[in-house]
């Protein structure tokens, strides 16, 4: 039967549930052709643009 050997500090307990280590939601930028949200450093899924640049051809 699993019986903790130690008890837990207060410390230790607060610093497992804070929030601080747990995931933030994913950054997002807006595209400069079409205003699309879009991850930073990627291309943009809606019109294939990166920097001012057409890298994927989309068909309108």
């Amino acid at each position: 039967m699993a019986v903790p050997k130690r008890r837990v500090s207060k410390t230790r307990r607060d610093k497992r549930r804070s929030s601080v280590w747990k995931l933030d939601a994913p950054a997002l930028s807006k595209c400069t052709q079409c205003g699309e949200l879009k991850k930073p450093h990627q291309v943009c899924g809606n019109c294939g643009y990166y920097k001012g640049v057409e890298v994927i051809k989309k068909e309108a």
